[in-house]
């Protein structure tokens, strides 16, 4: 392969490369990477197969809107509309880029019809409210059982969660020097989806705990002072919190705390997450309130919590004793006897 070809005699697999280096650019996180990779490698491979081609000499331009409208036929098949819609954004983008670069004249995914989802409803932790209560009371109680336990460290992880809605990979990229401001007015500065960065506001029982963890992480490690690079959420051993250490620790924390069986299916860290902004809609928070908190790009996912919330405050407004009175009243003879 020539570096100077036309770029219309551009490879697939060459493109793909130079499109995923684009987004690296873009500070995605590498599961997102991953998958784009994935998804662009298993298309390529159904549309060369139907090409008669190998995957290494498919070109760019050979990409009409049937063979890659067929070749997603084939994709789908096997896998969920969720599966099906996250690779059809990877290949929208893909071609995208393709276009700007003059390797194509038009994106063909126009022609690839793209799945509908069901909105996803919000998990947070089941129950009346009082999991995520129960949660911090019982954690800072010291009722989490470990061989070196770090109630301090435990609590900030639960509580910074809980209370600014961050995303696993935001709570673990948060170092000392993002938190800024004066006393009583403190921001955690957080670096989110695609390189965004948001300001989350902090109050006083956040700080507080903060001040304390430190101090006692300064008194385990016996150091003298941190530098303000350091993240702020190690492990036992003082090293940088990684995604499977938070995973487990919060695992931990629900078991102990009593509380595993509200956690729905599919949730771990994500579960306070959802909490956060549930309990947040329950008490007026607008959908453009949760989504500038949440570091959404779209309102809909904030308008979902909203939703979801007037539904439970609905359910529970039914469950009025008033109502079963009400409905015995009815002129169909079923009221009670007067």
């Amino acid at each position: 392969m020539h570096d100077h070809e036309p770029p219309a005699l551009t490879r697939l697999p060459r493109a793909a490369s130079q499109f995923l280096a684009s987004l690296r650019a873009k500070k995605l996180s590498p599961h997102t990477l991953a998958a784009y990779q994935r998804d662009l490698h298993l298309v390529t491979a159904i549309a060369a197969g139907q090409a008669g081609v190998p995957a290494e000499e498919l070109k760019v331009a050979d990409l009409s809107g049937r063979l890659v409208r067929e070749a997603f036929a084939d994709f789908a098949d096997p896998r969920s509309p969720a599966s099906v819609n996250r690779a059809w954004s990877a290949w929208n983008q893909f071609l995208t880029f393709c276009v700007a670069e003059g390797m194509l004249e038009g994106n063909p995914m126009a022609a690839v019809p793209r799945p509908k989802q069901p909105a996803k409803a919000p998990k947070p932790l089941l129950g009346d409210g009082s999991a995520s209560a129960t949660l911090l009371e019982r954690i800072a109680a010291g009722a989490r059982k470990a061989r070196d336990p770090w109630v301090e460290r435990d609590l900030v992880v639960l509580a910074l969660a809980l209370v600014t809605g961050m995303r696993s990979a935001e709570l673990l990229g948060v170092s000392l020097g993002s938190i800024g401001g004066s006393p009583g007015d403190r921001r955690i500065q957080v670096l989110g989806k695609g390189g965004k960065t948001r300001s989350l506001p902090i109050e006083p029982p956040i700080e507080y705990l903060i001040e304390d963890y430190l101090d006692s992480r300064l008194r385990r490690f016996e150091l003298a002072s941190l530098p303000r690079s350091a993240p702020l959420l190690v492990d036992n051993a003082g090293l940088p919190l990684r995604r499977g250490g938070l995973q487990y620790l919060v695992r931990q924390c629900y078991r102990y705390a009593g509380i595993h069986d509200r956690v729905q299916k599919g949730t771990l860290v994500h579960a306070l997450r959802h909490e956060f902004a549930t309990r947040l809609a329950e008490r007026g928070a607008t959908a453009h309130e949760l989504m500038e908190l949440l570091g959404h790009s779209s309102i809909v996912t904030g308008q979902a919590y909203v939703a979801s919330t007037a539904r439970e405050v609905r359910a529970a407004a039914r469950g009025n004793p008033a109502y079963r009175v009400l409905d015995g009243l009815r002129p169909d003879g079923a009221g009670p006897a007067t």
